[in-house]
């Protein structure tokens, strides 16, 4: 059976890569939309390696000729589009914030809590978790299964490539301004990014903390379990593609390096890359864009607190954080209505 599948926000980084992953993963369709603002209609963006597609504008779309919605278009344009959508019949898997905290909407990492997409027939919509919470909890729920967690303390390390074309140029025109010793523009950013880091992601809350961190707490809790403590510090990094994260993981009963490291290997979507090597024991974001994998290393006791583990996670925020979490997803909800 094939479906006729929409990308909303086709022009994106996200939109972009959805495209690229559903012809990568020969994903059953009959048609596919790519659909963006009005100001996009008419341009062509690309489906597989021979395929060529006409943006279509959003406001007048028919959603009723469309089984699958992927959308990565901003919280404010899916808080109208989706619920457009979902009642014209499709099922929306949408990757901004606007649902993700909707009790009626599950928030699915296939890799983590599948059995949370029996839900969606409730709105017709499925959330995508923020591209940190994504990878994290790809790493964390091995270890979950060994031993309760109890508390998380995570320092972000993201790349500009999250926060859209327009940081991305930003970092490269900052770079270069630099080297020929130009004026710098900050327009993306309120702080210069090249050669530099920015530990603000999202809007300040009234406690102190950004609205990013909260997306971590919030999120891991509800995927993994309500009763595990965040904490969280969320950094913006002069990198183009792939988000890196510090994790510290304190377990209700101990929890051996060994343990982990095997049951991360055997854990799908997950490779360990750990030894004592300056050249090859761990992994970098330079090293790992276009994989779909999470990649963990630096794995090592923490002896400064009980049940305690440290590990370095690294993955690629528009795969395995954005696009391919929401393919997977559309994978798995295929196989329900086949």
């Amino acid at each position: 059976m094939s479906y006729k599948v929409a990308v909303v926000g086709a022009t994106g980084n996200v939109g972009r890569e959805m495209l690229k992953t559903l012809s990568e993963r020969e994903f059953p369709v009959s048609e596919v939309y790519a659909i963006a603002s009005a100001r996009s209609a008419g341009k062509e963006v690309s489906f597989g390696e021979d395929k060529i597609l006409k943006v279509h504008a959003l406001d007048d779309f028919d959603f009723k000729k469309t089984d699958i919605v992927l959308m990565s278009a901003g919280g404010k344009i899916a808080e109208q589009a989706a619920p457009r959508a979902a009642a014209a019949g499709a099922v929306v898997i949408d990757n901004s914030s606007q649902f993700r905290m909707d009790p009626d909407v599950p928030l699915v990492v296939p890799e983590v809590n599948p059995e949370a997409l029996d839900g969606y027939k409730k709105k017709n919509i499925i959330a995508n978790p923020n591209c940190s919470t994504i990878q994290m909890v790809v790493a964390l729920k091995p270890l979950h299964d060994i031993a309760p967690i109890r508390r998380i303390v995570v320092s972000t390390y993201q790349s500009v490539s999250g926060a859209g074309h327009e940081a991305m140029d930003e970092l490269f025109n900052q770079t270069r301004a630099i080297y020929m010793n130009a004026p710098l523009k900050k327009e993306s950013f309120f702080k210069q990014i090249a050669f530099n880091v920015i530990p603000q992601i999202d809007v300040f809350k009234e406690d102190g903390s950004t609205k990013e961190e909260w997306k971590m707490v919030v999120e891991t809790q509800k995927i993994l379990s309500p009763d595990i403590q965040v904490s969280a510090t969320c950094v913006r990094v002069p990198v183009f593609i792939g988000h890196a994260e510090s994790v510290n993981i304190q377990f209700e009963a101990p929890v051996s390096v060994a343990q982990a490291r095997k049951a991360l290997r055997d854990a799908p979507g997950v490779l360990v890359i750990d030894k004592n090597d300056e050249q090859d024991g761990y992994i970098t974001p330079a090293e790992i864009a276009g994989d779909d994998n999470v990649f963990v290393s630096r794995i090592r006791e923490d002896k400064s607190a009980e049940n305690s583990l440290n590990m370095w996670v690294v993955s690629d925020n528009l795969r395995k954080g954005a696009a391919l979490n929401a393919v997977q997803i559309a994978e798995i909800l295929v196989e329900k209505l086949s």
